[in-house]
């Protein structure tokens, strides 16, 4: 079966949240990012924007943000990819108009900056480097967009702790969920799911027992059912409409 160098990469992907103490160099990152700046983006606006954190001092401060997630202080390199109207609110101005500023220029940024950030964790592992995402990085957008010297209509939807592996630390591939669980052939399959998922929560279970860890059968639904039971992040519309995001309709328009 014909594979190819970028496919054998993504196969290969585990989460780095162990890093040595090797930097990486300025050149090195330029290039990922650079590289990565080509990614899909919506009408080309390029609706997002990259801030890239070496201070210790400042990195510090975002993993304490993050629930001190103590990857976010160690790695070389911290990433904040963000959703960005700013600029774009620029560009109307030019031309004296108002932008439009509501759920879908909100969604439009939030997914350019996933775009390009999945375009740099690639770029990043061709190069022999690790990463992690980080969404706790809305657990306190208005912080974070103080701490970062984010304008208005600018929010992090995602942070990614960027370095080279500590290779006697590197976990091994987590099993994922049934691909025909996924993925859907010509119309969605509304087939009852649960039977895949607990076969998927048995074959979890069975890695982290092979890790040494002690793990309930409902590896999988479980931590699902346990996340969703209650409201994530309750308070993030109102801190985005706050920094200028009209998500819901009833914001003030950007100008």
């Amino acid at each position: 079966m014909k594979t190819s160098p970028t496919l054998a990469l993504q196969n290969r992907h585990v989460t780095i949240r162990s890093f040595t103490s090797q930097g990486i160099t300025d050149e090195m990152l330029t290039q990922i990012l650079e590289a990565a700046r080509r990614s899909p983006t919506s009408s080309n606006m390029q609706a997002y924007s990259i801030v890239v954190v070496k201070n210790p001092d400042v990195k510090r401060e975002l993993a304490v943000l993050a629930g001190n997630q103590k990857h976010v202080e160690s790695c070389p390199a911290f990433l904040a990819f963000c959703a960005d109207l700013h600029r774009l609110n620029s560009a109307c101005e030019l031309h004296d108009v108002e932008m439009t500023n509501n759920l879908e220029t909100f969604i439009i940024s939030t997914i350019d900056a996933s775009l390009v950030g999945m375009s740099v964790q690639t770029g990043a592992e061709s190069m022999g480097l690790g990463a992690v995402m980080i969404g706790a990085m809305r657990n306190h957008p208005g912080e974070v967009a103080k701490l970062l010297g984010l304008p208005e209509n600018v929010y992090v939807s995602f942070g990614m702790c960027l370095g080279w592996p500590a290779r006697d630390q590197i976990p091994p591939q987590k099993p994922r969920l049934p691909s025909n669980l996924v993925i859907h052939q010509e119309k969605y399959d509304s087939a009852d799911p649960q039977p895949r998922i607990e076969s998927h929560n048995r074959e979890l279970a069975r890695h982290y027992v092979s890790l040494g860890k002690n793990q309930h059968v409902a590896a999988w639904s479980g931590v699902i059912a346990r996340n969703l039971s209650r409201p994530l992040r309750p308070d993030l519309l109102a801190t985005l409409e706050e920094m200028g995001f009209n998500i819901s309709g009833q914001g003030r328009e950007a100008g």
